[in-house]
């Protein structure tokens, strides 16, 4: 079976958002994409909450997520 060359294949979004915020913080992250959840007393389980319903956001932090696959690699 050839791997998926999807870099969010496998990822849940729990993984994806600890992964941003061990390499921006929640300050940067906050800063990069703009939702609440993120500037006023951030945690993974409100901002999981709040993606899990909000589609543009969850797209926002997905393609960020991308970029710093791309950033780390390049």
């Amino acid at each position: 079976m050839v791997p998926s060359k999807d870099p969010l294949h496998g990822k849940t979004l729990a993984f994806i958002l600890e992964a941003l915020v061990l390499h921006y913080g929640w300050e940067t992250l906050g800063n990069i994409v703009r939702i609440n959840c993120f500037n006023s007393n951030p945690s993974i389980n409100s901002s999981l909450k709040f993606l899990r319903k909000t589609d543009w956001a969850r797209k926002k932090v997905e393609a960020l997520y991308i970029d710093m696959l791309d950033e780390m690699e390049g």
